[in-house]
């Protein structure tokens, strides 16, 4: 990641393990399919992330 900041000039945003994101993607998309899915309001992403362990101030949630 260092290096690709170093050749590129962009922002190392955070890192994460691909087994983070893995339980990322089955909890954001577990219920897609679900005839009553209506979105992600703020506070469900919250849990979401908090349930993964993304809770450092990259991934804040603003209700805006």
């Amino acid at each position: 990641m260092a290096r690709w900041v170093e050749l590129t000039g962009n922002a190392s945003g955070e890192t994460v393990p691909m087994m983070t994101i893995w339980e990322l993607g089955k909890a954001w998309y577990a219920d897609r399919l679900s005839p009553d899915f209506r979105g992600l309001d703020p506070a469900r992403v919250r849990r979401i992330f908090d349930q993964v362990g993304l809770t450092s101030d990259f991934w804040s949630v603003s209700s805006d």
